[in-house]
């Protein structure tokens, strides 16, 4: 079901004034699958700039998407996990967000970074774990940290991100820090972890300055949604917690917009948290490990891809307003791949981190034992880098 705006001023949506089950149970829309809007007045004040660069992030992402995947294929990188389809989950988010929030993400939320500052160089150099960036390789792939944009590094271990979240709003409020918020992301899966539980019991006791979004893509690996809860809906898990709980349309990036943009006011005041469910889907497969065709329909998938596409719904919008072009979409991801190959480029060429790094940061002078054993290592046979050619 959709639930339209009214056509009061941005933050005045008659969604976000209606009952707290109503709200968890029913899904916050301002754009339909076909680009037309639910309610033109209510989209009155959208700013062209912010649309803009928002379409820009949501092809950045996909652009980026792709060319790891290729990366990957050809063995020139060692994993990946894209966000294909789940774009505007991830850009309507990180567009509600101010330089001094803070990002806790899960595995699909590169592209809150990359909106936030952090530099393809950067993101591309870690998948590589090359020399050049911050963790010398330490990091699985898709484990970007970028400390100048508040963007922490994520954890593979599930739902663990969710307490640290509420820990830093935490840190937030005592410092008596009023006008930030932290966000704290998920998949579905997390929320079917303890540390979910924990995380929400302890952020509505203590009313955390802390917006936490869950892309629900309706997957946890191979796990689909109806298996996991007998919950009608994820957002309605919150109330149980006393957190008021949203649930918009993920595949709508003006819907994620307005409702974390909500939220993220609310925690900023100092008015508590919010638990947020993005209904989107992954249309990828969880990581380049995995093979969906295996457990789902990808019939269903097609859909998805296809008529259901945010990348798609966002442009035939734009269209509609104005604000873009016939081939403009296509020369704005062209400049991107070109940005893309050349950051490859570059970092592809950076030399992996020397041997000695795996014995730094953890002493402040090595031990005998460590002196050993890099000296046997240094010894033993080299195996060629597979991104060192020639």
């Amino acid at each position: 079901m959709a639930i339209a705006a009214s056509s009061a001023p941005v933050g005045a949506f008659s969604y976000f004034a209606g009952d707290d089950e109503a709200k968890a149970r029913g899904l916050f829309q301002l754009l339909r699958e076909d680009g037309t809007p639910v309610d033109e007045a209510a989209l009155a004040t959208l700013d062209r700039a912010l649309a803009r660069r928002m379409l820009e992030g949501m092809l950045r992402i996909r652009v980026v998407d792709a060319r790891m995947m290729a990366l990957q294929r050809q063995g020139r990188i060692g994993f990946y996990g894209e966000a294909v389809g789940q774009e505007a989950a991830v850009v309507g988010s990180a567009a509600a967000s101010k330089p001094d929030d803070w990002i806790m993400p899960a595995l699909r939320e590169a592209g809150v970074g990359l909106y936030r500052g952090l530099t393809l160089d950067s993101y591309i150099g870690q998948i590589f774990g090359n020399g050049g960036e911050v963790s010398q390789g330490r990091q699985m792939p898709c484990h970007p940290c970028d400390r100048p944009h508040n963007y922490v590094v994520m954890s593979c271990v599930i739902a663990t991100q969710i307490p640290h979240a509420v820990g830093i709003a935490m840190g937030m409020k005592i410092a008596g820090d009023r006008g930030k918020a932290c966000f704290g992301y998920m998949g579905d899966g997390a929320t079917s972890e303890g540390d979910f539980h924990v995380a929400l019991n302890f952020a509505g006791v203590q009313r955390a300055p802390v917006v936490l979004i869950c892309q629900n893509n309706q997957w946890a690996i191979s796990t689909p949604r109806e298996v996991q809860t007998a919950a009608d809906t994820i957002a309605l898990k919150g109330l149980g917690y006393g957190i008021e709980s949203l649930r918009a349309d993920g595949n709508d990036v003006l819907a994620v917009y307005h409702a974390v943009n909500y939220a993220a006011e609310k925690a900023r005041r100092g008015d508590g948290p919010t638990f947020i469910e993005l209904l989107t889907y992954r249309v990828s497969a969880h990581t380049s490990s995995d093979d969906p065709s295996r457990y789902r329909d990808e019939k269903v998938t097609e859909v998805w891809r296809g008529q259901r596409d945010p990348i798609r719904r966002f442009e035939a919008y734009l269209k509609l307003r104005g604000w873009l072009q016939d081939g403009e979409r296509e020369a704005i991801a062209a400049q991107l791949e070109t940005e893309v190959r050349e950051a490859i480029a570059r970092q592809e060429a950076i030399a992996p981190p020397a041997l000695s790094t795996m014995f730094e940061d953890v002493f402040e002078e090595p031990t005998w034992r460590l002196r050993e054993e890099l000296a046997e290592l240094e010894a033993s046979p080299r195996v060629p880098s597979p991104h060192q050619h020639g």
